[in-house]
């Protein structure tokens, strides 16, 4: 049995992480789930969805007295916080998931420059492995610090990878267009996730500066082999949950779709959590709504000879919890799937 701590496990990521570990077969176990604004409350009372499936109560984090009940903690804390946490967690001889941004870019000063707040443990950005299964699987299962991706990177990356992976399209020509639910943001209330500015209303926001671009722009140049730039424009819908990414690009040779198709079925033909769409198939929020799931879809516009690769997920699944479950399987030797294979929920 593998002993986890989940260090506040009452927000979003951290709930839905919970969610997902009750059904786990192969020996993850939650020992330990923090919260400084419910410490002392029962978590299927602050939860009541996971009513008769956890017996804890959500407590204070005593940082020095992990390593005497949990064999692996997950920080589902915001940036700046998991920096603080993770290298004294690290010493204490655990292993470490972190969903947070401060591990996943591996140039402290790209971190400094997209953040705005100096990186206080440097030093373990080397030793942090990013955490897309589809990308990094065999190092992952010999990590101890796993850098979650964000929720709209993996969707971005993850519908860009084979044209990248088989040079098919001009680097320089990858737009990303991204809808995501507003639990992207988080619980905490703000202006522009308060239920008034959002109901009925479509809004794009940090045009060029959001924080997730060279997220994106890193792991894509990893697959390509050189630098790639993006243009990426993420947006907010009235819905809860869900991330529907749009990347065009233009194709370097003739191809059409059911060409792609093929190339995209081959590239994902042994991931487990990756479906790649028929022709005149596209994806749909609602069809990974929580799941582990990504659903890929394809079309060329054969009169400009541009590529429409489209890819869905759940932000707080295949987009948080459900990859560091995953990850999690890998890093203890279970099998990847367990605590995964349940489809959206659809309508």
């Amino acid at each position: 049995m593998t002993k986890i701590g989940i260090v506040g496990a009452s927000g979003y990521s951290g709930s839905e992480l919970l969610r997902f570990l009750v059904n786990h077969t192969g020996g993850l176990n939650v020992e330990l789930a923090t919260s400084e604004t419910y410490a002392g409350q029962r978590v299927d009372h602050v939860l009541p969805h996971l009513r008769d499936f956890i017996d804890l109560e959500f407590e204070p984090l005593d940082i020095n007295s992990l390593k005497e009940r949990v064999d692996v903690v997950v920080l589902a804390v915001p940036h700046k916080v998991a920096m603080t946490y993770a290298p004294q967690i690290l010493s204490q001889g655990l292993r470490v998931v972190d969903f947070s941004a401060d591990y996943r870019l591996r140039d402290v000063h790209t971190y400094s420059d997209w953040y705005h707040v100096e990186h206080t443990s440097p030093e373990l950005i080397q030793d942090a492995v990013y955490g897309l299964p589809e990308l990094y699987r065999e190092k992952i299962r010999e990590a101890n610090l796993v850098a979650n991706p964000g929720c709209y990177p993996s969707s971005a990356i993850l519908a860009t990878m084979p044209l990248l992976n088989n040079r098919l399209i001009e680097i320089d020509s990858i737009i990303v267009d991204s809808k995501s639910g507003i639990s992207g943001a988080g619980p905490k209330p703000k202006d522009t996730t308060h239920y008034p500015n959002r109901e009925s209303n479509l809004i794009a926001y940090n045009i060029g500066i959001h924080r997730h671009t060279p997220e994106i722009e890193q792991e894509l140049s990893a697959v390509a082999g050189e630098k790639v730039s993006i243009t990426f424009t993420p947006h907010l819908v009235p819905m809860t949950r869900g991330i529907l990414s749009t990347v065009y690009a233009r194709l370097n040779k003739p191809l059409d779709t059911e060409n792609l198709l093929e190339i995209y079925a081959t590239f994902y033909e042994n991931e487990p959590f990756i479906r790649v769409l028929d022709k005149d198939q596209y994806p749909q929020t609602k069809s990974v709504l929580g799941s582990n799931y990504c659903d890929i879809g394809i079309e060329v516009d054969t009169r400009t000879q541009r590529v429409v690769a489209m890819a869905a997920l759940d932000n707080l699944g295949k987009g948080a919890a459900g990859a560091a479950l995953q990850n999690l399987n890998l890093m203890f030797e279970y099998n990847e799937t367990d605590g995964l294979k349940s489809p959206g929920l659809m309508p």
